[in-house]
């Protein structure tokens, strides 16, 4: 049997391997197990909410909230108020949560830019008291599920990062698999199904009044401009329990593909899958895309799904290259980095952009092409070229300027008035010979290039921190 073949049984449900008479037994076996699945309760699964209300636990979770900090949520309650509210109030909040008559407040809906910068991504706003419920939720009933986790889901779960899921990518495409299934699952968090997925927690949870308060939270509404609407769908994102929870409903995808033996990363709603062929892989598409939208109620976005070369596309912002031994590399939209910082002096601009650009090489610290590093380096001092530029105004003032960088008088004057626009200007001989390379590196700015030769000698010691949510 050749490796297509070998492909095409690992595409095929397991029920259509099977021979007249083999499909009854089989679905049986399945039926078992799943009974087996919901008889598995961890210990005291039945009393859950007395754990979570537990005071370590509880005090856990405010520690938590108060160092995510975070915006507020629609009662304009900031963490450094909580600490004070609930020294008055947590005793009738408590006692409304073990009662069952505790309503949690809608979300304050914002948006922010996808990183792509087509449209914008919705975030739903708990309040901080919801916040610091939500996460001692999280702590009492991660323990629970983790540990049935598939290996190849790496998101929001303790001990693994992006770059795990970046690594055992590598790994696929090294072994043979040159082909990825590039599932992007339509607005994952305003599709989730409420009943799909509580039957999912309601498999290892027992206790009602959890089961309840986690329904409340789906169902608390979303505040839009100042008016409170309901939701039937979705699990918006902003709050702890949101990644959390599509772990659980996207654990039937990887259990699924686990069934079929393929190889994949799942991190959050991003999946790829890796196979040896196209054909392969777009039946892989068609069947899995079906599985989501019969199974899970969840849509395949179509024009954003492909199957391709793994070196075509992108996962987690880290591609990599066509070699049988493929290197890590950054994407090819380096200048889709986020430019927020903003001031009128050169120094300022630097001092907020430092720690973003700090971020930024930590997370692609992977990468083993440097060319991404050199020419982002290249495009961030040409950026700070024309700040200067701009911030100089007239061509007295630039004339001036370039003099005392040591520009002779004839060449700064010519410069000043050439009647160029400010991002031509900053890519100059004139700025590059005023303001060089090591200039920039004086004024406090970080060389993403040596940044990474660094991380190159040092990461074979990194240990990844597990994620965590910040809102």
């Amino acid at each position: 049997m050749d490796e297509t073949d070998a492909d095409r049984r690992a595409e095929m449900p397991e029920d259509s391997r099977k021979v007249a008479g083999g499909t009854g037994e089989n679905k049986e076996r399945e039926r078992q197990a799943s009974t087996a699945v919901k008889e598995k309760t961890q210990p005291g699964a039945e009393r859950l909410l007395e754990e979570v209300l537990r005071r370590e636990n509880m005090l856990s979770a405010f520690r938590r909230v108060l160092s995510n900090k975070g915006s507020p949520g629609i009662d304009g309650m900031t963490v450094d108020e909580l600490g004070g509210y609930l020294k008055t109030d947590w005793p009738r909040i408590r006692e409304e949560l073990l009662k069952g008559t505790y309503q949690p407040a809608p979300v304050r809906q914002v948006e922010i830019p996808k990183p792509n910068r087509k449209g914008m991504r919705p975030l739903g706003i708990p309040t901080v008291l919801d916040r610091m419920i939500q996460q001692a939720i999280l702590q009492v009933l991660t323990p629970i599920f983790d540990p049935h986790f598939s290996g190849s889901s790496y998101g929001y779960r303790p001990g693994r990062c992006s770059q795990n899921a970046v690594k055992a990518a590598q790994g696929y495409a090294e072994s043979g698999c040159r082909f990825v299934v590039d599932l992007d699952l339509e607005k994952f968090f305003d599709r989730v199904n409420h009943d799909v997925l509580m039957a999912r927690v309601a498999r290892w949870v027992k206790d009602k009044r959890i089961l309840r308060l986690l329904r409340r939270y789906l169902e608390s509404g979303v505040m839009v401009g100042g008016v409170v609407q309901e939701r039937e769908e979705g699990t918006p994102q902003g709050g702890p329990l949101s990644p959390f929870l599509s772990n659980i409903l996207l654990d039937d995808l990887d259990k699924e593909l686990e069934r079929r033996g393929h190889r994949f990363c799942r991190y959050a709603d991003d999946c790829n899958i890796y196979v040896r062929s196209k054909a392969a892989g777009e039946r892989v598409m068609e069947s899995i895309s079906r599985f989501l939208e019969k199974r899970l109620r969840l849509k395949v976005n179509r024009e954003k799904s492909a199957v391709d070369r793994p070196w075509k596309r992108d996962f987690l912002g880290y591609t990599m290259t066509w070699h049988r031994q493929p290197k890590l590399k950054v994407s090819g939209k380096i200048r889709e980095l986020m430019w927020k910082a903003r001031g009128c002096s050169l120094t300022k601009v630097i001092r907020e952009l430092v720690p973003l650009l700090r971020g930024w090489i930590n997370y692609f610290r992977l990468s083993s092409v440097k060319i991404a590093f050199e020419e982002l380096d290249g495009w961030i001092r040409r950026r700070l070229r024309c700040v200067m530029w701009r911030h100089w105004n007239k061509p007295r003032t630039r004339a001036k300027k370039l003099i005392q960088r040591g520009i002779e008088r004839e060449t700064a004057y010519i410069s000043a008035y050439n009647g160029r626009g400010d991002w031509w200007n900053s890519g100059a001989s004139h700025m590059h010979s005023a303001f060089p390379a090591k200039w920039f590196i004086q004024q406090g700015l970080i060389s993403l290039l040596s940044q990474h030769q660094r991380f190159q000698n040092l990461s074979r010691t990194a240990v990844c921190r597990p994620a965590r949510t910040v809102v």
